[in-house]
């Protein structure tokens, strides 16, 4: 799987958008600050730790001193971002850098094992796999046919402890901002033809993108790519109770969660809807567009809205 991720991190560009606005609303929540904890929930990627570096070691006040917390990751994931970090901090010359690793899934993760200290500023960011927390021993209920848009309960947002637990746990901490980028789409029915039409409409999309993108020639990575969003289809549609993690779940929903949670949106930074629309055509998105709903920026592939970004912050903030 981390083979396939590489592949994904290296061919889907939308990320170095996404990227940036996390880069961008991170230096901007952390200006001034002279100790920064990063908590990373299992994504670990350098392209995206990097610029953070560089952008915050310049900062008015001199560079902060910085601990980044990596949890879920493999050792071989692990060693190669830490290395490419400490490179980086030894060529600025002037950066204090400390790592946690963490050796657990998500679901496993205690407080304890974030070795927060008093006087650091926190900022927690999750890409596309917060949504594992969501997995709960639930009934089937694969009745054939649809729930009617117009029904209520395709709104509805189902309780679920672990991840109630999660979000108390993370606002005890106090993170000055919590960058959240998910899927946007509703696989976490317990209607086995509602998880299937959704998951229909959603991976044509990213397998449509696939297509454009490989011309329609077969290769090593696309096979990866392939075999990556089938296993996440086949967990959609036959995967049940705790087994099944890829429960993706709808903005809108995120935002209840969060804001029952005690959180509240931050903006993410950009001038402009002008400026975002720059900065996709800069990273070459090609068929990608960016479209900003109700606090968050959807990342969509033509009309259809695939990633979610948003970020929060804790009401008393």
């Amino acid at each position: 799987m981390d083979r396939a991720r590489s592949v994904f991190l290296r061919s889907f560009s939308f990320l170095s958008f996404a990227y940036a606005i996390i880069n961008r609303t991170l230096i901007q929540a952390m200006s001034g600050e002279q100790v920064i904890h990063i908590i990373d929930l299992g994504w670990g990627d350098p392209k995206l730790w990097v610029p953070f570096i560089r952008g915050v070691a310049n900062g008015p006040d001199g560079p902060p001193r910085l601990k980044f917390t990596f949890v879920g990751m493999s050792k071989e994931s692990q060693e190669r971002l830490q290395g490419r970090l400490v490179k980086e901090a030894k060529t600025l010359n002037i950066m204090q850098i400390e790592f946690n690793i963490v050796n657990a899934k998500l679901r496993e993760l205690t407080l304890d094992m974030l070795k927060v200290n008093s006087g650091e500023a926190i900022a927690l960011t999750s890409i596309l796999g917060l949504h594992a927390l969501l997995a709960e021993d639930d009934r089937v209920d694969a009745r054939f046919g649809l729930h009617n848009n117009n029904n209520k309960k395709i709104n509805q947002v189902k309780e679920c402890k672990r991840m109630a637990e999660f979000l108390e746990m993370v606002r005890s901490i106090g993170p000055k901002v919590v960058l959240l980028v998910e899927q946007e789409s509703d696989h976490n029915s317990t209607r086995l033809a509602d998880r299937f039409v959704e998951g229909l409409h959603y991976y044509s999309a990213l397998f449509d993108w696939i297509d454009l993108k490989f011309g329609g020639f077969s290769c090593t990575d696309r096979t990866r790519l392939e075999e990556m969003f089938g296993q996440e289809i086949e967990d959609i549609v036959a995967g049940e109770g705790l087994e099944r993690e890829e429960r993706h779940e709808r903005y809108v929903k995120w935002a209840f969660r969060f804001t029952k949670a005690g959180f509240r949106p931050v903006r993410l930074w950009y001038e402009t809807m002008d400026e975002a629309r720059e900065m996709v055509e800069g990273c070459r998105l090609g068929g990608f567009k960016v479209v900003s709903q109700k606090g968050s920026l959807m990342i969509c592939w033509h009309e259809r809205p695939i990633y979610a970004v948003s970020a929060w912050t804790c009401f008393s903030s």
